[in-house]
């Protein structure tokens, strides 16, 4: 039995698997809000206080970087330990892996119907895989094979330099730069740099923003399902989140595009996290694609690249579940 979380500073995923080949299937899940708990060992007392099951090991998903068997939760004052959790939970074996680098576990688990395709492409079985994941950051990852087992690698991908392929994208590099200084791919392709992106085009005055969309974006924690939102309102979308939307959609098929080439992902490109999903009709007609492909000399090699989104919301928890039953 295997106890598997995925850990993010507003919800907790946590589920409960027999066997590594039944990963789809969890005997049991719930979501608990995070911010409501002093601690993980809280939340997992309280998950496994009912269950008869005994527990062999534990693999959690964390959101931020591990090192050493210890990490912090991004958003959360939690200090996670594999060896105090280990003890406190009376569990044989704990383990932590970044949130990111368990998406990519998952990658080779997931079928057609967690997945939503954007180029079919002509995928080579032992290409690598890249793996991109716009959410509240910018998560980057990739995988290789060795012989026929996966071998998963992490990385800080997503704060490299953001790299403007259009004139109204370097405009934009200049504005955040003069803000900002370094400007990575980070601040303009995930839930943090949508809203980077609608400053910038307001700002020089693309299009007037209406009072309406203006008090609801100061009175908002989190600005961009608002932007979002009011992009896809069919005939009253909002011209300023239109294009907002369209350059989000654009650079994140230049930097797919990019990753793919940096680890010639010619197994394919998955695009995990949580703001692809919900744009869906913008990754066709060549929004994404055009970028994706935009690479001089090396297009070509880019042309059947399979490029996909991961569409299954539990992928991290999968993830952390596959990984955990990997031997140490």
């Amino acid at each position: 039995m295997l106890l598997a979380g995925d850990i993010g500073g507003t919800k907790t995923s946590l589920a409960v698997f027999a066997s590594g080949d039944q990963l789809h299937d969890p005997l049991l899940q719930q979501k608990f809000p995070s911010g409501q708990y002093p601690s993980l060992e809280a939340i997992v007392l309280e998950f496994l206080k009912p269950l008869q099951w005994p527990i062999h090991s534990a693999c959690f998903g964390v959101a931020g970087p591990v090192v050493g068997g210890r990490a912090e939760i991004t958003n959360l004052p939690w200090q996670l330990d594999e060896g105090t959790l280990q003890e406190q939970l009376h569990i044989p074996s704990v383990r932590l892996v970044n949130d990111l680098a368990a998406i990519a576990h998952a990658i080779p688990t997931l079928t057609a119907g967690d997945l939503h395709t954007v180029n079919a492409g002509k995928p080579r079985p032992d290409g690598s895989i890249a793996v991109i994941a716009p959410g509240t950051g910018l998560g980057e990852a990739f995988l290789s094979r060795n012989g026929d087992q996966w071998m998963v690698h992490g990385s800080e991908g997503g704060h490299a330099d953001f790299a403007p392929t259009t004139s109204r994208q370097i405009d934009l590099l200049r504005h955040l730069h003069e803000r900002l200084g370094h400007v990575s791919c980070e601040r303009v392709c995930s839930g943090l740099g949508i809203p980077n992106i609608y400053s910038f085009l307001k700002d020089t005055g693309f299009a007037p923003e209406p009072a309406w969309l203006a008090e609801q974006l100061r009175s908002a924690e989190d600005q961009t399902p608002i932007i979002v939102n009011a992009a896809q309102n069919g005939s009253e979308a909002n011209p300023l989140c239109v294009e907002t939307v369209s350059m989000f959609v654009s650079i994140l098929g230049s930097e797919a595009g990019n990753l793919a080439l940096r680890v010639l992902a010619t197994g394919g490109v998955f695009i995990a996290g949580g703001i692809a999903p919900r744009i869906l009709d913008w990754l066709h007609d060549g929004n994404l694609m055009r970028p994706f492909l935009d690479k001089g000399r090396m297009s070509d090699l880019l042309v059947d690249v399979p490029v996909q989104v991961v569409t299954n919301r539990n992928v991290a928890l999968l993830g952390a579940a596959a990984f955990g039953f990997q031997p140490r």
